[in-house]
């Protein structure tokens, strides 16, 4: 690695997420230390920032758009308050009126759920690809291939795939589970609206997801998205 003169940390905060900073860490220390080193995120929380303060020598920021956690404004948002026994009901009613010119990404939390709502779909003849962290990498290869080809129009995925997919005319992105974070939340927002097209985001919201109503406030905000009544007596909550 001493002959490194150049790295990239792409969505270097999802590295330390998933807990890489150890092996981040160790990278770094064995590549040269006259290296070029560019960091790129949506999102700049702690880790990240600590990250670069630690590695990089009097770097250069560069911010597009706000410092402040924000949602792309090409996309419109809508949360859909529905707990989680009607939630099936409420995706399946989506998806079956789904347009031949749309497609979605459906965001799940789990692996499994992921892979129970495809068998589903399949079992109502509603053809659906999967993406998660337990699939092969040829398995998630052909499954972004089938999208971006339009032979398949919906994707279900775990938040593998909220970052750094770059796929034309996704349509919509429908969280069935409310993401863990808002961070998680505006980079699945992102993979909508991408390139000066515009996109719809749907959110569902159980009774569980109420301790993040306040920071989803300032974002539907700062977008200049409607903030329904019921969720601004959640985030008194």
């Amino acid at each position: 690695l001493d002959s490194i003169t150049y790295v990239v940390l792409d969505e270097a905060d999802r590295m330390l997420d998933m807990g890489f900073e150890p092996q981040l860490r160790k990278t770094l220390l064995d590549i040269r230390p006259d290296r070029q080193t560019v960091m790129t995120s949506a999102t700049w929380p702690d880790g990240v920032r600590r990250i670069a303060k630690g590695y990089m020598k009097d770097p250069v920021t560069v911010f597009i758009g706000s410092l402040d956690l924000a949602a792309v404004h090409s996309v419109s948002q809508k949360i859909v308050k529905c707990w989680n026994d009607d939630k099936w009901e409420e995706l399946l009613n989506f998806l079956t009126n789904l347009k031949e010119d749309q497609k979605v990404i459906v965001f799940v939390m789990r692996k499994t759920r992921a892979d129970y709502i495809s068998a589903e779909l399949a079992m109502k003849n509603i053809v659906a690809a999967c993406i998660h962290g337990g699939r092969d990498q040829e398995d998630r290869e052909q499954a972004l291939i089938d999208l971006k080809s339009g032979e398949v129009r919906i994707l279900i995925a775990t938040d593998v795939a909220s970052r750094g997919l770059d796929i034309d005319e996704i349509t919509h992105v429908y969280n069935y589970d409310f993401p863990r974070d808002m961070e998680e939340y505006v980079h699945r927002v992102g993979r909508t609206g991408r390139a000066g097209k515009t996109g719809t985001s749907i959110s569902l919201w159980d009774k569980s997801d109420w301790k993040h109503a306040e920071e989803l406030i300032d974002i539907l905000e700062e977008a200049g998205q409607e903030v329904p009544d019921w969720l601004r007596r959640e985030a008194v909550r």
